[in-house]
């Protein structure tokens, strides 16, 4: 199977864990990055540490992520 290249040096989504607070809110962590394939079918993904607990969340950056 043949890697797949990216498009792009910048990362196409951020990686968060999210914690659920019992107040009802979220704590967002950054933990690392993401760049899409260039065929659209999959990502490579960096995580610079794993969450104990909560959850993985990917989402495309935003102005105030970079």
């Amino acid at each position: 199977m043949s890697e797949s290249k990216t498009t792009s040096k910048a990362p196409s989504h951020i990686a968060y864990n999210v914690r659920d607070r019992k107040d009802g809110e979220a704590f967002w962590t950054r933990i690392g990055s993401a760049w899409q394939h260039a065929d659209n079918k999959g990502f490579n993904i960096q995580i610079q540490t794993l969450p104990r607990d909560g959850r993985i969340s990917l989402r495309v950056p935003s102005e105030s992520s970079k």
